[in-house]
């Protein structure tokens, strides 16, 4: 089998996807499914002590809807490792192919498809997230009744769990359609920007990191969420992920083919390097982040962390992860409908352990694992329904 089969497959509705990218991205949202379940067992967490869902919220804020007693330092440490890059480099891969989709549909079409494909599993998502927080509603005390949990939630500010990401890719994507009218040369701008030198685009991707992250996080600090209605955003990662987004555009408008993410490009041949590299940074993040350094050398090494394993990842399923498999595509092709639905599955699931005399690695992995069996499962019966698997 040549290269070019191995590193392309054919996706269900007749396009060909590039097989690395497609399964790292895969890869990403079985991490965000492992975060999530890692979340109640977090040491950062307070203790629960709330007496009600209002207080319990307004405590909490979105870091998770169920908080149990025992605590993990290795999943906490996996949660951070976790919140450094996963969803910045989710940016960069959900722009990878905007451009090229962009001018072959066109303006209208592409953002019809968009609106569809983003906008029902949003209205999903924004259904099943009472379901989520009822198990919180019975973690402070609630009596069971519906129409009491009902009369609090409509009290309290909607908290986002992983709702945002695609309330802001659709921004993201609207903000691109709006720009698609303007004459842009897309190669000129790449060939200034090194596509073909991935040391060289990745100091340029920290530079801009910078620009967009570290004034924003020096005013509102690390934590500040900004709510409105259903939608919230982590204000100050707000243009950092704006900046990894159009980073994938201009890397798709260029032609994936002719930069360094291609199989036995540099970067792949490199992937020992950016790993060792990747663990380094981030555990200098860590201990930047605990030793009260100020917010801008706190921010600084949070961005060159974030790039730094954002490449390492990219290099290692850029290495490894060229042949196709059929587990690996069944999940690709399902992991979205993955995303939308686990967090009410894992909100369930960590709630029904709260009683159970185990360790918290123990109760994790009964979490994670279960809600990756029934999400999968799940999603893959639906897709079935006429139409859904063009949604999902």
């Amino acid at each position: 089998m040549n290269k070019a089969k191995t590193t392309l497959s054919a996706h269900a509705s007749g396009m060909q996807y590039n097989t690395p990218i497609a399964y790292l991205r895969a890869f990403i949202i079985l991490l965000v499914v492992a975060h999530h379940a890692a979340m109640p067992y977090h040491i950062i967490l307070p203790q629960s002590n709330a007496s009600s869902l209002s207080e319990y919220l307004q405590s909490i804020r979105a870091i998770s809807p169920v908080i149990d007693e025992q605590r993990s330092d290795m999943l906490s440490l996996f949660a951070s490792f976790n919140d450094n890059f996963f969803m910045a480099l989710l940016f960069l891969l959900s722009g990878l192919f905007v451009w090229n989709s962009l001018q072959r549909k066109g303006r209208f079409i592409y953002f019809r498809e968009r609106l569809i494909r983003l906008g029902l599993p949003l209205a999903v998502m924004v259904i099943l997230r009472p379901l989520t927080y009822y198990m919180t509603y019975l973690q402070t005390g609630g009596n069971a009744g519906l129409s009491d949990f009902w009369q609090q939630w409509s009290l309290v500010e909607w908290r986002g769990g992983p709702i945002w990401f695609i309330e802001l890719l659709l921004v993201f994507d609207i903000i691109v359609v709006l720009a698609a009218g303007m004459k842009v040369n897309m190669s000129g701008l790449f060939k200034t920007m090194q596509p073909f030198q991935p040391v060289k685009f990745f100091m340029l991707l920290v530079l801009l990191s910078a620009v967009a992250y570290i004034p924003i996080s020096a005013i509102f600090g690390s934590f500040f969420w900004l709510q409105v209605g259903p939608a919230q955003i982590q204000i100050n990662r707000l243009f950092l992920y704006a900046v990894y987004f159009l980073a994938g555009i201009f890397f798709g408008a260029y032609g994936i083919e002719r930069t360094f993410l291609v199989p036995n490009s540099k970067l792949a041949r490199r992937w020992i390097i950016w790993t060792v590299a990747a663990l380094a940074t981030f555990l200098i993040s860590v201990i930047i982040s605990i030793s009260n350094a100020n917010e801008i050398l706190i921010g600084f090494f949070y961005i060159f962390s974030c790039a730094t394993i954002s490449f390492a990842f990219l290099a290692i399923f850029l290495r490894f992860a060229q042949r196709q498999r059929r587990i690996f595509d069944s999940f690709f092709h399902n992991s979205y409908g993955v995303y939308v639905i686990h967090y009410g599955v894992v909100s369930c699931l960590s709630y029904a352990l709260l009683g159970a005399q185990l360790p918290a690695m123990a109760k994790w992995s009964i979490v994670f694992t279960s809600a990756l069996v029934l999400c999968w499962g799940a999603v893959a019966v639906i897709r079935r329904i006429p139409g859904v698997a063009l949604v999902i």
